[in-house]
């Protein structure tokens, strides 16, 4: 006998499990398939944590604020332990092109209520203890982000989704989406049995592109792939992840961030200048000797640092570095939470209230002219988001 329930979630990682969670909140009968084995098993648990609404699109400023409520308050709501770590971010700038820049993004972004100003070489220092201090000019600094443990959430999202009603199922691959006249969702089938339910949400991260086809969507969502790496733990000394925006001189790197997580270790990656796209999730060697001069040039003290392990993680692109969020119009009852472009589980829980918004009540939590940025319809030649 076919089960039925009021909407089913493809994908139980940074998207689909908080989506699953809202609408479950909202008194939704859920089911939440993923073919991995558990929840936040793909590129969840490649994410380094860091959680920030310190962007420059509005969309994901309102979105990320939005996360970050849930995440900072997710222990005296629900009582999980999440390992939040409110340090802020900080953005240091020691050219006038990173200055004027990042000055610019400030009045877009205390427009949208992000709690941010540019503050002195000697605050920089204050809040990166051992940056190089020559040539200094200042940074931006936002106190109220931070970072979460992306598999601590993920377990106790999952938990409390349960306890609202969700249902979870694993190792379940879905291989049609079942549509009716005039394209009416009707359910899914997937390598173990078949749903009947009249809403589905795309949230499959890297595979958003092929859960896509299954009903003749072409998603313009791209895989491409980021490493990152953990060392050894140390004394606290560092309470915000950094953000260095400069391209390295190397030609090799657009930018690198790091932090410290709240159990000591440092975290750190890189965006590469040439991406390497695709889903090959195999270590490179040339990463370590990238990553660690360009540390070590900013922040002298990590020379002594012992590098524990080091992983690739997928970020599913779109052609303007913005995610997609919508329902479809073609396709009554089918909706998109896709192409994070690396940014899914800082995004997660504030598109999780959008999605469930928009299906229960018929529209999102954002007001409606910034979430129409994020439209599967919109024009996707614009430029990649400044602060990627």
């Amino acid at each position: 006998m076919t089960e039925t329930y009021d909407a089913i979630v493809i994908g139980a990682g940074s998207v689909g499990l908080p989506t699953t969670f809202e609408l479950a909140l909202r008194g939704l009968k859920v089911l939440c398939l993923d073919e991995l084995p558990s929840c936040g098993q793909g590129q969840n648990k490649a994410a380094i944590g860091g959680v920030r609404a310190t962007h420059s699109d509005p969309a994901k400023i309102g979105i990320c604020l939005k996360a970050l409520e849930i995440f900072s308050t997710w222990k005296e709501t629900y009582g999980g332990y999440i390992k939040w770590k409110k340090g802020g971010y900080c953005f240091p700038a020691y050219r006038e092109r990173e200055e004027t820049i990042l000055k610019n993004l400030l009045k877009i972004q205390k427009a949208n209520n992000l709690v941010i100003d540019w503050v002195g070489p000697d605050r920089i220092r204050e809040l990166v203890p051992g940056i190089v201090p020559e040539g200094l000019r200042g940074g931006t600094f936002s106190p109220n982000d931070g970072q979460v443990s992306p598999l601590m959430y993920a377990a106790s999202c999952q938990q409390v989704a349960e306890q609202k009603g969700a249902k979870f199922r694993f190792n379940e691959k879905v291989t049609a989406i079942d549509l009716g006249p005039g394209g009416k969702v009707r359910g899914v089938r997937t390598d173990r049995g078949s749903y009947s339910s009249p809403i589905v949400v795309n949230a499959s991260g890297a595979n958003a592109k092929e859960i896509g086809k299954l009903t003749g969507l072409d998603l313009p969502v791209t895989p491409d792939s980021h490493e990152a790496g953990i060392t050894a733990a140390v004394e606290q000394f560092l309470d915000p992840l950094v953000v260095d925006i400069r391209p390295g001189a190397d030609g090799k790197t657009a930018n690198f961030y790091f932090g410290q997580s709240s159990t000591g270790q440092i975290i750190f990656c890189y965006t590469p200048s040439s991406l390497f796209i695709g889903t090959d999730r195999d270590e490179t060697s040339e990463f370590m000797p990238v990553i660690a001069k360009r540390m070590i040039d900013l922040v002298p003290r990590f020379k002594n640092l012992l590098v524990r392990r080091v992983w690739r993680g997928l970020y599913p692109m779109t052609p303007d570095g913005v995610a997609i969020i919508d329902k479809v119009e073609e396709q009554e009852g089918m909706y998109l939470g896709v192409g994070m472009c690396g940014q899914g589980f800082m995004m997660g829980p504030g598109v999780g209230v959008n999605l469930a918004e928009l299906i229960v009540n018929g529209k999102p939590d954002l007001e409606e002219n910034v979430f129409d940025t994020l439209s599967f319809y919109r024009n996707f030649t614009g430029k990649t988001e400044a602060l990627k």
